[in-house]
């Protein structure tokens, strides 16, 4: 018998060992049938897939076989595009359990199920259908999908008796649920693959959470630790992760319902090839869009994707914004827990009230509330993890408030959706975490702080606004936060020339290719938004040849930075005092000058 007969027909399969003694040509001719039947997409009972054959969805897009992973010799069951040069796997049946050599088999088994033997023919992974099919057969469709169904049943979803779908590896792909089905407690999450040989699972996954009283919130777990919290669903997108909005490459949706809580995805252009992936050796989740003309996976989005990313970052009540050097800062009306830890940039211990809120109960189990609390608004936020929160969906916002305000243990209040002019209700009622500045799709937070407090912001911002229109009244360019962080590179250490009384100094380089030198004044240095406007006027009206030109300025909240010119030469002091450069500084080289610092 030819190899390429025994590789096809296996004990097990469309024929036992003792049935072997027919003729060659008749074996040749069953041969040619079982291939033809793998061929398209579909097996039955008494049929197998050996290693070295596959099978193939019917439109050609996605393959079924044994695989090696990278440089590894075990054998995996697996699931592949078909047209892609270099294998993509998405999805893998025995993750944990490898066979050793080309001795595989996958077949249907007595009860119906979908079962893969090893050269002993032990079971190494199998399907769990508890019900049993009158014609079981097992398909793989265009989707990606591979269902196991009873042919005499209507082949629609509902009627699936297992389906891959239920049980993902490491990839979402369109179309699939990501989270649960109430009825069944199945949990459909992503769980990345230990490294590129094996796809066994290590510790990153990618997991729904279901609150019975909340929509449910997406997490990146490292183990059993949160590891970036995607944001709640807020009738648009997701709070915390501005790619998944409306946008021209695909159409997410949520369903929230008493049976099912999942999120699933679908192409907007059925002919792209796009998925999302988790990626254990850089601990990210990835959307991955296959570029054709590249023949290459192209990202378009992933998550973290900054320091404010990670969870809980900033601690209780902090808040992460990613331009600023010490990127956590205290809410309004907030202090660090820890000034010395926070001094040192350890801020997971985050921030405490200044003041605590005027709230005591009273008689019969009733709240008694003062005028003394009131709520600051912040804009553009990460909405806070909602473990600990409570949703009205009718409610409108000012009902929203006074719901807070008669709650002791409500902390902060938004907009449930923010469709429109926004609609419903939710109230945090402990501590507020992982909050993050989003510089888009951000929301409206209304956090609690005591009334006193939110004046004294109010004066301090009323002050700011109008210094800062004095320093535009003074004809200095303005520049934006965001543009001179990026000019410095988010003010990295290796851009900084030095530092003074009053602050840092940084090397940066605006868009048009200008080098500056951006003065940095230090919270520390007690140089006020009136002192900064004084510097600036003067310094303006002082424009001289042998003083460092001033560019502009940029006021932003606590932020206050001089623009000036970047002088290649350093400062005088780095040749007076450096014992090679000062050798280079004859007396009549510094008696010029000292002529021309006198004439400054």
């Amino acid at each position: 018998m030819s190899n390429f007969v025994r590789r096809v027909l296996r004990p097990g399969c469309a024929i036992q060992k003792k049935q072997m003694a027919i003729s060659n040509s008749l074996m040749l001719f069953i041969s040619l049938f079982q291939t033809v039947s793998l061929a398209i997409n579909t097996i039955g009972p008494f049929q197998c897939i050996t290693d070295g054959t596959t099978m193939i969805s019917k439109g050609g897009m996605f393959e079924l076989g044994f695989f090696s992973p990278g440089n590894s010799k075990n054998r995996y069951v697996g699931i592949w595009y078909r047209n892609i040069p270099v294998r993509t796997v998405v999805w893998v049946a025995n993750r944990c359990n490898p066979i050793n050599g080309s001795s595989g088999l996958l077949t249907i088994n007595g009860t119906g199920n979908l079962v893969l033997l090893n050269h002993s023919k032990s079971v190494v992974w199998s399907t769990s259908s508890s019900k049993q099919p009158k014609k079981p057969i097992v398909q793989l469709l265009d989707s990606g999908n591979l269902v196991l169904r009873d042919e005499e049943v209507e082949n629609i979803e509902t009627n699936y008796l297992w389906q891959s779908f239920d049980h993902p590896s490491d990839t979402l792909l369109p179309g699939m649920k990501f989270g649960w089905d109430s009825r069944t407690g199945l949990n459909r999450q992503l769980l990345a693959w230990r490294n590129w040989d094996d796809p066994c699972p290590e510790d990153l996954s990618f997991v729904l959470n279901v609150d019975p009283h909340n929509y449910p919130e997406a997490y990146l777990w490292k183990g059993k630790t949160p590891y970036y919290r995607f944001g709640p669903w807020n009738g648009v997108g997701v709070s915390g992760a501005p790619d998944i909005r409306p946008n021209p490459l695909f159409d997410f949706h949520l369903v929230y319902n008493g049976n099912e809580q999942y999120y699933r995805f679908y192409l907007k252009n059925n002919s792209g090839i796009s998925r999302i992936v988790l990626n254990q050796t850089k601990s990210i989740c990835q959307h991955l869009k296959w570029m054709e003309g590249d023949e290459s996976w192209s990202v378009y989005a992933s998550a973290p994707k900054d320091s404010c990313d990670f969870y809980g970052r900033c601690g209780a009540n902090g808040n992460c914004v990613v331009i600023e050097t010490s990127i956590c800062q205290c809410l309004e009306g907030f202090k660090p827990k820890s000034q010395a830890k926070w001094d040192l940039r350890e801020w997971s211990e985050g921030c405490v009230r200044k003041n605590p809120l005027n709230c005591k109960d009273g008689d019969n189990d009733k709240e008694i509330l003062s005028a003394e609390d009131d709520f600051v608004k912040l804009d553009d936020i990460k909405m806070p993890d909602i473990r600990n929160t409570w949703v009205n969906e009718s409610m409108n916002l000012e009902e929203c408030r006074v719901k807070c305000l008669n709650d002791c243990s409500c902390v902060a209040y938004s907009n449930w959706d923010i469709q429109g002019e926004g609609k419903g209700c939710r109230i945090w009622l402990r501590d507020l975490m992982d909050i993050r500045q989003m510089s888009e799709s951000g929301q409206k937070l209304y956090v609690r702080i005591r009334a006193l407090e939110l004046e004294k912001i109010r004066r301090n911002n009323k002050a700011t606004h109008r210094n800062r229109a004095k320093v535009e009244d003074s004809d200095l360019p303005v520049f934006s936060l965001a543009t001179i962080s990026t000019a410095t590179d988010k003010f990295s250490l290796k851009n900084k020339l030095g530092e003074g009384g009053f602050g840092p100094v940084y090397k940066g380089m605006l868009p048009d290719g200008q080098e500056i030198a951006v003065k940095r004044l230090s919270l520390s240095s007690h140089q006020g938004i009136n002192e900064l406007e004084n510097e600036v006027i003067l310094i303006n009206k002082l424009q001289h040849r042998n003083l460092v030109k001033l560019l502009g300025c940029c006021i932003h909240k606590e932020e206050k930075l001089l623009i000036y010119e970047y002088m290649p030469n350093k400062s005088l002091d780095s040749f007076l005092f450096d014992p090679t450069q000062s050798k280079l500084l004859e007396w009549p080289k510094r008696f010029q000058i000292i002529c021309g610092i006198a004439r400054g």
